[in-house]
This record gives structure tokens, sequence and C-alpha cells, in this order.
């Protein structure tokens, strides 16, 4: 897989996608992350990004001219099977939209930044908007950074145990369950017995029914779904 990332701040993503299990999967070759500057695509002396809207108003608008240059030049590269940008009215993504992104070829992210983007991005150049929840961030790179995540981890031989992607949280659309290592007890606090039976079938039952009963305390409206 390749993932293209397009932002005008791209030391913020610096450190997510250079540490642990993204830095391990770059460096295996089970994905290839691209960062570019928006500002290279820009005319002027100053490498400006971004302008006042229209009709006035607070705040500042990502201009249209560099992100046009600088995705048209990608797509002449290769051809992408989504264009993402990070945005607060985009979809809010889940497990399951992470799952799918996982199985395509080239995805490209554009992080959204300042009070917005030109109308005229969304109109011509991007093919599905995401939303990482309802809160505002300073811009869309930590959005790209947490997308980029949750689907690299979804890639072959990215994760030693493929089995545990399988019982993540919100696969099967519940939280997991409670998880216990040594010792058996610390400080007077025991692991549940059934854990340390032997019993593998009594030990899924038990998980099963402590993943239920977390997410009914904790996210009924999972359960609801």
């Amino acid at each position: 897989m390749r993932i293209d990332i397009v932002t005008g701040f791209p030391g913020l993503l610096e450190s997510p996608l250079g540490e642990s299990m993204i830095a391990r999967a770059r460096t295996s070759g089970a994905v290839d992350i691209v960062v570019h500057d928006l500002r290279d695509y820009t005319r002027d002396r100053h490498r400006t990004i971004d302008d006042t809207p229209y009709g006035g108003g607070a705040g500042m608008i990502l201009k249209p001219e560099p992100v046009f240059e600088c995705v048209e030049r990608l797509q002449a590269e290769r051809t992408y099977d989504e264009i993402i940008l990070t945005t607060p009215a985009g979809k809010v993504f889940n497990q399951e939209l992470a799952n799918g992104l996982s199985l395509k070829d080239n995805l490209l992210i554009l992080c959204g930044h300042y009070k917005g983007v030109d109308e005229r991005i969304r109109q011509a150049l991007v093919t599905l908007e995401i939303s990482i929840g309802d809160y505002v961030l300073t811009g869309g790179e930590l959005a790209a950074a947490v997308i980029t995540d949750a689907v690299v981890r979804l890639l072959p031989g990215v994760v030693g145990d493929g089995e545990s992607l399988l019982t993540d949280s919100f696969q099967d659309g519940l939280l997991d369950c409670p998880y216990y290592t040594r010792p058996p007890e610390y400080r007077g606090m025991k692991v549940p017995e059934v854990l340390l039976s032997g019993d593998h079938r009594k030990i899924e039952a038990w998980r099963m029914a402590e993943a239920e009963k977390r997410t009914r305390e904790r996210r009924p409206d999972l359960l609801a779904r």
C-alpha cells in the first residue's frame, strides 16, 4: 500500500509516522508513506497557502491553487482509490471504515487546516471526507496520523500476531474484555480464577461476557447498533 499525505505543516507528522508500528511497517515495505509539503506547490515568494474568505468573516481558508497542483501532479503518477479530506464535516471514522481502507492500494489524504478549505477542492478532488470525532483540532494532520495508524496496522504482516487484530475493540461491535498478565496476584488484587484454569472454552465465554458487560456500561450506543 501507498499513502500520500498533503499538508502545509509536515513537521506535525514526523513523529507519529516515524515511531513504533508505522515505522516498522515502512521499513519492512508493507506500506510506503510519503508526506508532501503544500508550500512546495505555491508560486509566490511567501509560499502562501491560505487567504481570507470571500464574503468576510473570521479565519483563513486553504487556497485551491497549491492543492490542485499537488494532487494533479500525484494523480499523473498513479490512480488513487480514495482522495480523503480530513474535516469535521466528514463521515465519522470507525473500525469498519479502517477495515475497508486497508484493502486499498493507493490512498491520498488532504489535511484540512485553518477555518476550512476552498469548496472547489471538495467539488473537484475529494472522494471521501473523514472526521475522527466531534471536536476541533488545530489542523487535520493529527487526524491523518490517526487514520494512517488505524489502517496500516491492519495490513498483512504489520502486527506480529494477526489473530489479535480479530479480537480488538470494535471489530465485532464490542469493546474488548479485560486482560491480565503475570503475576497472578499483585497488591492483593488477583487474576480471575477462570483465566488460570486452562479451560479455553470457559475462558472464551468469560471474555465474551466481560466484553458485553463493559460495552453495556461504557458504550451502550454500540449495543444499540
